[in-house]
């Protein structure tokens, strides 16, 4: 009797932890897309948050998922919306500083995160390729917001600096997803996957400020 009542506990046990370590594949994808949508468009309007290493995560989840193929399509979908909207959000914030004589703090704390040369080379590049450089802006580091602040100081319409960022957030969302897959087609767990995935993505965004730390030591 009490062989088979420690039985029966064992397999309660072994089931709420395989719930709790590994939910249902519609738990993960009720809580999982709305979080992904809400984290990336926060990401854009603060940046903050490592919205590469989120999106390259959730890749990791949709490759195992039972239908992976349709899950990746989502969080593509997801992700570039959520991108898209806090870029135009963020742009709209901005462009309400430019046209008021006092500013605004969205203008004012986007002056603070770009260095003179970097807005000065973010210009330069504007005024040679338009907004078709806010492709490049969004797939380099710290690239997104120099571009966004020339776009803004040059007065760039909402509307032309819009159809240049759709392509800019899709081309992002796919090279992430892509380091997403890439991490999940390595490891045969997910976590595992999620990991290496969310390693390279945040050393990659971390490449840029280590350059500019030792370029100077290599100059002197």
């Amino acid at each position: 009797m009490s062989g088979s009542l420690t039985q029966g506990l064992g397999a309660v046990v072994d089931r709420v932890s395989e719930v709790v370590v590994s939910p249902p594949e519609a738990t993960q994808q009720a809580v999982g897309y709305p979080s992904l949508f809400l984290l990336v468009v926060l990401g854009s309007l603060v940046p903050v948050v490592p919205t590469g290493a989120l999106v390259s995560g959730a890749a990791v989840v949709a490759l195992h998922q039972s239908l992976p193929a349709l899950a990746l399509l989502t969080v593509f979908g997801v992700a570039s919306a959520a991108a898209f909207l806090g870029d135009i959000g963020l742009y709209w914030l901005g462009r309400r500083g430019v046209g008021s004589r006092s500013g605004s703090r969205w203008l004012s704390a986007l002056r603070g995160r770009v260095a003179p040369e970097r807005l000065e080379q973010a210009d330069r590049k504007l005024r040679e390729h338009g907004v078709a450089v806010l492709v490049l802006s969004r797939l380099v580091p710290a690239g997104r917001i120099p571009v966004m602040l020339a776009c803004l100081l040059s007065r760039t319409p909402l509307r032309e600096f819009a159809r240049g960022d759709v392509f800019a957030c899709l081309a992002w969302t796919a090279v992430y997803q892509l380091i997403g897959v890439a991490g999940g087609a390595l490891f045969p767990r997910p976590w595992e996957g999620v990991a290496a995935a969310v390693g390279l993505t945040l050393l990659i965004s971390a490449l840029p400020a280590l350059w500019r730390r030792v370029r100077p030591t290599r100059s002197s």
